[in-house]
């Protein structure tokens, strides 16, 4: 689980890299430069966040449950999100799209379960 959550982490920082220096210097579409850069930012900062609950769920707490919850939860929203925008924006396959909501999602219950891990630890 972690090395998987490290390697999500780290292609998703790269995949970011790239995307945002795509947006910025190869993208005459301005639609597919925005989906880059959304994608970019979105990626890149749950890459940084995906890091850190690494920490937590290497803890022994009983509580480790959240920080598992929430590192799925912004791995999968790594995926789908950030990749689905990366896709449609490279490819124009509008139906890779579809991922970017459950993607989203992810993202925020990911962020819900973190809250929640702020009052449950001691």
């Amino acid at each position: 689980m972690i090395r998987l959550w490290l390697f999500i982490a780290g292609v998703g920082g790269a995949a970011s890299v790239i995307a945002g220096a795509a947006a910025a210097h190869l993208a005459d579409d301005p639609a597919a430069a925005t989906l880059l850069r959304n994608g970019s930012f979105y990626g890149m900062i749950h890459a940084a966040a995906l890091l850190a609950v690494i920490g937590f769920a290497q803890g022994r707490e009983p509580r480790r449950g959240l920080a598992v919850v929430t590192g799925w939860c912004f791995a999968a929203g790594i995926l789908l999100f950030s990749l689905g925008q990366f896709v449609h924006a490279a490819t124009g396959f509008s139906r890779a799209a579809l991922a970017v909501p459950v993607g989203g999602t992810a993202f925020i219950v990911g962020w819900a379960a973190l809250a929640i891990l702020a009052f449950r630890r001691r």
